[in-house]
């Protein structure tokens, strides 16, 4: 995958370049499937009327086309987080950028259903200062656990738990100030 580079400012990089889990495509699949299955049917069994053999190999040959379209569509689709901004490259014939610098963001969700834990995706939700965006909902992201704690690393800095330096003389539970970052 490198045609996010293309997108990319010189002084950014990459952290994250991924694709949507594969489970985005199972209800296209789950939709192509049904449409081939009946159209093999109608092939198979009624295909001695010229009328019922072509609209079953018209069946069988759009649910091969639709299917292979959407899978097309995913393997172009790319989900990029750089230390700067939050960029979602998709599109076969147009290609279509959507950016979202990481200094907007002001609220960062990810949830994970049953199906989702199960097979390893989540959803990213980003909010950005009361502004509705285009990417603030990413379905499918594989990886969540650790697409998570990347942007919150980004977003947050490398030490997010700060160790936090207390006056020797006192015990109370009132932080002065933190640690310095250790190289």
């Amino acid at each position: 995958m490198k045609d996010h580079d293309k997108y990319l400012i010189p002084s950014e990089r990459a952290v994250v370049v991924t694709r949507r889990h594969w489970a985005s495509l199972t209800k296209v699949g789950a939709s192509c499937g049904a449409v081939f299955l009946v159209s093999l049917l109608i092939v198979l069994y009624l295909s001695e009327e010229q009328f019922f053999a072509v609209i079953g190999v018209l069946g069988l040959l759009g649910a091969l086309g639709w299917f292979g379209f959407a899978w097309w569509f995913w393997a172009t689709e790319e989900f990029v987080i750089t230390d700067k901004r939050v960029l979602n490259v998709n599109g076969v014939i147009t290609r279509r950028v959507g950016i979202m610098p990481l200094t907007k963001v002001t609220d960062l969700t990810y949830e994970r259903s049953v199906m989702g834990r199960l097979l390893g995706y989540g959803v990213f939700v980003m909010e950005s200062a009361g502004q509705h965006q285009a990417m603030s909902r990413i379905e499918y992201l594989p990886k969540p656990d650790l697409l998570y704690h990347e942007v919150s690393t980004l977003l947050f800095g490398p030490d997010s738990v700060l160790n936090i330096r207390r006056r020797p003389d006192t015990a109370s539970d009132h932080p002065t100030e933190p640690l310095p970052a250790v190289d």
